[in-house]
């Protein structure tokens, strides 16, 4: 088939890109697989950035030219796709079907619509302000979509937003975004984070404190961050409420949920226990994808189960899961081939010294932590980054914990879906045009580096960290 017109000038590119790239690199000191691996990525990247290719489709070219060109060894390679993450990611969609095909999503919006449909302002807010909270209670942000993103798209149902319009787009954007960027001011609420305490106990024995990193983080990365997403989702997708159900149908979607009754509550409990799985972890131990994993069993048992074994195919988008393993493959591939390692000394040579000027400072390591996620993906960034904190701290004058929380700034500083493999998962789940995403993410990506960063680094002024 022949690709459309507008497509083809991006993959040109973007193999010209990777081509003189490996053409650069292997002119220098570098070896071959180092100039390789970077074209690759760059390639890649640039196939993800500008959606010249379904992201599943560019995550298989990617695997294909990593193995064929023996640039990493397959095991590393394709370790995603035995990661907790994309475990996570296939339980989730089932968890999501189930809440939708039972219609216990319809019905708990049938619940809290009365509280939120008095406006569009208001009903973003509303869902938005409850993602953020149940960041506190839930450690992933799979499922706090997974959970959310049902009740959601049930509203949007309600209010009258059919499918692709503004009003549907805006739930499912601001729902996509909530579940996941504000979280990244919680400690335990997302990997990266957790990455993040792992590598600073290990490397430095420095033990990140739960209220510490809470207070630090969360009163402008997280609230005051939801705030502007709810501004920006209203300005870029506006619309207004209606009801969508007439009178004269009400009675016959009443009937239809009764007769649901019986698989909605078996749905709620299962819901209900691994929500509880999800909120002890610490207590128990237990991952929880594997938390995950056990209730999208239980829901496809024969019989007893919501979601028909027969429908398995149907309720998971298995080219998602190719693209979040693809991106946490081109992360490993990163630090494999030592372009990681590169990253870090270079980022180290820019930096400002210790006579710089505190804010530029602290513009710098944020927007250096930011810009490898753009390389690394938001997973890879602590991993990248945290291993050089002790050199960073030495050029800049900074401590080692000043150096390790600009981290956090950086990696919650999402530019591209392709970052980060959760909002892709939300977004399927809306059943919404990933692209979509990229009309939110930009803005506040830009409204975060102009006005979250400056005020995050008088807030950390206020409390003495710089």
């Amino acid at each position: 088939m022949k690709l459309a017109l507008p497509i083809k000038p991006f993959i040109f590119a973007a193999a010209a890109i990777g081509v003189v790239v490996l053409l650069l690199f292997t002119s220098s000191d570098l070896t071959w697989q180092f100039s390789a691996s970077a074209a690759l990525v760059l390639m890649t990247l640039v196939l993800w950035s500008t959606g010249a290719l379904p992201p599943f489709m560019t995550g298989l070219v990617f695997f294909s030219l990593a193995t064929v060109l023996q640039l990493i060894d397959p095991a590393i390679l394709f370790s995603g796709f035995s990661s907790t993450a994309v475990w996570l990611i296939i339980s989730g969609f089932v968890i999501g079907s189930a809440i939708s095909s039972s219609g216990l999503s319809q019905r708990l919006a049938a619940v809290i619509a009365p509280y939120l449909i008095g406006s569009y302002t208001r009903l973003i807010t509303g869902l938005v302000l409850t993602a953020v909270a149940l960041g506190f209670v839930m450690p992933s942000s799979v499922g706090r979509a997974v959970v959310l993103i049902p009740i959601g798209m049930a509203l949007a149902e309600q209010v009258g937003f059919a499918r692709g319009s503004p009003g549907r787009l805006g739930i499912a954007t601001a729902l996509a975004i909530a579940c996941n960027m504000p979280s990244f001011a919680i400690l335990p609420a997302n990997i990266p984070n957790m990455i993040l305490a792992g590598a600073s106990e290990t490397l430095f024995d420095i033990t990140l404190s739960y209220t510490t990193y809470l207070l630090l983080h969360f009163p402008i990365l997280g609230l005051l961050k939801a705030l502007i997403l709810i501004w920006v989702v209203v300005r870029i997708f506006p619309a207004e409420v209606q009801l969508a159900v007439p009178p004269a149908a009400a009675s016959e979607v009443d009937k239809s949920a009764a007769d649901q009754r019986p698989q909605q509550r078996r749905v709620a409990g299962i819901l209900i226990l691994t929500l509880l799985g999800w909120v002890t972890d610490t207590l128990h131990g237990v991952n929880p994808a594997w938390i995950g994993l056990a209730a999208a069993t239980l829901l496809l048992l024969p019989r007893w189960g919501v979601v028909p074994p027969k429908a398995f195919n149907l309720s998971i988008d298995f080219a998602t899961v190719v693209f979040v393993a693809a991106a946490l493959g081109l992360g490993a591939l990163v630090n494999h081939s030592g372009i990681g390692s590169v990253m870090g000394q270079l980022l180290g040579t820019i930096l400002p010294d210790a006579q710089a000027p505190s804010f530029i400072t602290f513009m710098a390591l944020s927007l250096s932590a930011a810009f490898t996620g753009l390389v690394a993906t938001i997973p890879g960034v602590p991993t990248v980054l945290t291993p050089m904190a002790a050199d960073f701290a030495q050029v800049t004058g900074w401590s080692i914990p000043a150096v390790l929380m600009t981290q956090v700034i950086g990696f919650s500083t999402v530019i591209f879906p392709y970052q980060v493999g959760p909002l892709i998962v939300a977004m399927q789940l809306s059943e919404e045009r990933l692209a979509e995403l990229l009309k939110i993410t930009l803005p506040l990506a830009a409204l975060t580096v102009l006005v979250l960063m400056p005020l995050d680094y008088l807030w950390w002024w206020l409390l003495g960290w710089v």
